[in-house]
């Protein structure tokens, strides 16, 4: 097992932190846990780079792009 194979742990652990920070009813929690989830989808690619995991690579990238449309969304004094 390579060290690199280990990155999936954490990047697991980030994801649900994230999830649990993203349901809170506090905007600053939300907002950071938008940014643990991309993290975690900077780990997830990384392994999946690592591992040929081309469908997770993918995931991941469209998962990002939520989480970037979730911190824009969650950011009550941005307009619109």
């Amino acid at each position: 097992m390579d060290l690199i194979d280990l990155l999936q742990w954490p990047a697991m652990a980030a994801s649900l932190a994230a999830a649990w920070l993203v349901a809170s009813a506090s905007e600053q929690r939300r907002a950071y846990g938008f940014w643990v989830f991309l993290l975690s989808n900077v780990l997830w690619v990384v392994w999946g780079v690592h591992t040929s995991g081309w469908a997770l690579v993918a995931l991941q990238l469209g998962l990002a792009a939520m989480n970037i449309r979730g911190l824009r969304k969650n950011d009550t004094d941005a307009p619109g």
